[in-house]
């Protein structure tokens, strides 16, 4: 019989440490008494106070999350289980005392389940492939976490930067709607061109409410993500967006990469050798469902009367064993077996499905990957250098008054589109990037962007009038 099963003085997190940190080249801590608090709290704070980039968003949200804490919880429950599974069945006591006239009979019992104790050695196995499949489940966690977080920070980024366009756009807007105001109050500007510079003006100024509302939603979810709250969400962030990278390399073979990398996947390939372990273990014990044996001993204690008035004590002992089992009479344990039987072949089924949809995923990461790239850098080197000259030829034909006023303004709202939506492919670039990375190993699907859109705002009008 195997030994038992002890805890581990890491709480079962040295692997979670090694492959979540070699995935995202991070620390991974988990927080077990005061002194990792302080300790975790210190670091925290000077991330805080510099400007916080990609990776140190990342390294606060592994160390600051209480979520993620709370999933390093579960595994030292997972622990504590296998370690209560490795350890023989408790036997039970029994005592009796009975009493007749003149008599009394004390039985003492000492009952243990033998089947308990045959099954414990393959019931240990079990208890300890499920604590494995946990620490497993917390990699993926601690990946998951990670991606949120980027996630979360570009999208901010991503929000801060086109406010602050907008801002600009905002205040250009304003200082030729309030030049118009006075050419009108002279004469020299028809009132149709001061609607359309106040209309201009007026959409530019929408358009910024609704890019601040999203920052500020943005930054929200950036404070969950990150763990903060209180004088600790007063961080700051880039302006900008970071660059475009040179261009990506291929990757080869990205499906059978992330067949052999994903968390989920080996989640799901242990969930099929645990079942696989309890299938043989109930077709072993299917004709037994309990088997006990009983040690007996019982004392009998008579009272016998003497002539003499006095009372003689006759006792006797008797010791003993008892032999318990149930058997299924009904159905021999058949639907017990049948149970575990569909249960491994539905594990069977889930496991070639998922095998199946982490290859279409990863292809479909690469693919986004690749393609965000692509029309990223066509905004930067192609649409915005030209939208630049188009508006510096519309100026000066304005200015020699070749073109009017309407003119200027369809390609002022066209230029204003043009670098908002250059700023969303720069972002939708950098959270392919985070996609890929947990397509390839693991860590949750890429989630949806929400909240109302800029260029969903700006598209309008530039078809206006």
């Amino acid at each position: 019989m195997t030994a038992c099963a002890h805890f581990s003085p890491d709480g079962g997190m040295l692997p979670v440490e090694e492959q979540a940190g070699a995935q995202l080249d991070k620390d991974v801590v988990k927080i077990s008494n005061q002194a990792d608090a302080a300790a975790i709290e210190a670091r925290v704070q000077s991330l805080l106070a510099e400007p916080i980039g990609p990776e140190s968003a990342v390294q606060i949200a592994l160390l600051n999350n209480r979520g993620l804490q709370a999933a390093y919880n579960e595994l030292g429950v997972s622990e504590a289980q296998m370690v209560e599974a490795s350890l023989p069945p408790s036997p039970a006591f029994a005592l009796s005392k009975l009493f007749t006239t003149g008599q009394f009979e004390i039985e003492r019992q000492i009952v243990q389940n033998v089947l308990g104790l045959l099954t414990l050695p393959r019931r240990r196995e079990i208890a300890e492939a499920k604590f494995q499949q946990a620490q497993v489940r917390a990699v993926e966690e601690t990946l998951r976490t990670a991606a949120i977080a980027s996630r979360a920070y570009y999208r901010t980024v991503a929000a801060n930067q086109t406010v602050s366009f907008l801002e600009r756009a905002r205040l250009s807007a304003e200082s030729v709607s309030e030049l118009s105001k006075k050419l009108g109050e002279t004469g020299a500007l028809p009132k149709l061109d001061q609607a359309r510079e106040h209309a201009f003006y007026a959409e530019v100024s929408a358009q910024l409410a609704i890019a601040r509302l999203r920052q500020r939603s943005e930054r929200q979810k950036l404070n969950r993500a990150l763990g903060l709250w209180g004088a600790q969400t007063s961080y700051e962030l880039p302006g900008v967006l970071a660059k475009l990278p040179p261009p990506p390399p291929a990757i080869a073979d990205v499906e059978t990469q992330a067949v052999l990398s994903r968390a989920d996947l080996q989640i799901a390939r242990m969930e099929l050798a645990i079942l696989a372990k309890q299938y043989d273990l109930t077709s072993a014990t299917r004709f037994i469902n309990m088997l006990e044996v009983a040690g007996i001993n019982t004392s009998d204690n008579t009272l016998i009367p003497q002539t003499n008035g006095e009372e003689l004590r006759d006792k006797e002992k008797f010791n003993g064993y008892e032999i318990g089992f149930q058997i299924p009479i009904y159905d021999f344990g058949r639907a017990r077996t049948r149970l575990a039987e569909q249960e491994y072949m539905r594990a069977v089924n889930l496991l070639i499905e998922s095998a199946v949809n982490v290859r279409s995923q990863a292809n479909e990461a690469y693919q986004t990957y690749r393609g965000t790239y692509d029309i990223a850098r066509h905004f930067e080197k192609e649409i915005l250098p030209l939208r630049e000259i188009i508006s510096e030829q519309e100026l000066l034909n304005y200015s020699g008054m070749l073109t009017d006023l309407f003119e200027l303004l369809v390609d002022a709202r066209a230029r204003i589109l043009a670098n908002v939506q250059a700023i969303e492919a720069r972002r939708d670039f950098w959270l392919a990037k985070v996609d890929l990375h947990v397509a390839i190993v693991g860590g949750g699907a890429a989630d949806a962007p929400s909240g109302p859109s800029e260029t969903a705002a700006l598209a309008p009008s530039a078809s206006a009038d």
